[in-house]
């Protein structure tokens, strides 16, 4: 009883880490150009011609989750982008706690100012957790899919979460889903069976003409199980960290902001044309 209780307990700040952010606090609500990426004056190159948008987990921001992927992508010749959605007011630095749906919507602004700036007609998109399903909602049913030529998700959450069953204690406590739904939609959002992901699924998981890429980690203590977050479709690549460095230990954070093998596969997702093997030796 006393080991339900801990797990009860840790329902919430568990279910907070349907996650993907840095601790260090940077962001505000307009990303501003940090070490080459957010600039809006950049022009795609010939060998990489379309920008990359970086879309954050939930509790991260355009900053702390991309202290690692974005200089990587920029030190290889992208115009690299990121942006704040999800946000509650009241709440800073700590973003995608906003309905799914609504953030898709910010998505798709974001992305037509890109094109906008870069003179595009095209972007890739790269998620982490959150990121990275949400960013198929808004291919789906905001309009994406056309200017989409890439989805890669870092450890995202295309089927929903269990948290390893925590999410189920909910139906113990009468209220609590109420409440979580009405103050983070966010999170609650992204368990499994909610409306939203009911809607994201149904009839398939891809969307013709868009590339997809999921890389998964077997440490995944947020995306539970983490097969959950693999895709089915035509052009799908699913791939587990693991497979590629049987020694690498990521877990749901480390993928996103920290690790040069899933910043590798990354890469070569974006650029498969010009693909090398991602080993353990890529960091």
């Amino acid at each position: 009883m006393k080991l339900r209780w801990s797990r009860t307990l840790t329902l919430l700040p568990a279910l907070a880490l349907a996650l993907g952010f840095a601790s260090a606090p940077a962001s505000a609500d307009a990303p501003t150009v940090r070490s080459g990426w957010n600039d809006f004056s950049c022009k795609p190159s010939a060998a990489h011609p379309r920008p990359v948008v970086l879309v954050h987990g939930t509790l991260g921001n355009s900053v702390d989750n991309w202290l690692g992927l974005a200089p990587y992508l920029v030190a290889r010749g992208y115009c690299v982008f990121s942006l704040d959605y999800g946000q509650l007011p009241g709440v800073p630095l700590f973003h995608g706690l906003g309905p799914v749906d609504a953030s898709a919507g910010q998505l798709a602004t974001y992305v037509d100012r890109v094109l906008a700036a870069t003179g595009t007609d095209k972007v890739d998109l790269v998620g982490h957790s959150q990121g990275g399903m949400m960013a198929r909602v808004y291919l789906k049913f905001h309009g994406g899919a056309g200017k989409v030529n890439t989805l890669v998700g870092l450890a995202p959450d295309n089927h929903g979460t269990d948290l390893d069953g925590l999410t189920r204690l909910l139906a113990h406590f009468p209220g609590a889903k109420q409440y979580l739904s009405k103050l983070t939609p966010g999170l609650t959002d992204q368990i499994v069976g909610s409306d939203v992901l009911n809607r994201l699924n149904a009839g398939g998981d891809t969307v013709p003409g868009v590339h997809y890429t999921v890389i998964a980690t077997k440490y995944d203590e947020v995306v539970t199980p983490y097969r959950s977050g693999y895709l089915d479709g035509p052009d799908v690549h699913n791939v587990l960290l693991q497979d590629l460095c049987a020694v690498d230990l990521s877990e749901h954070v480390a993928i996103g902001i920290a690790d040069p093998v899933a910043f590798h596969e990354t890469a070569n997702a974006l650029d498969p044309a010009h693909a090398t093997p991602t080993t353990c030796l890529n960091g």
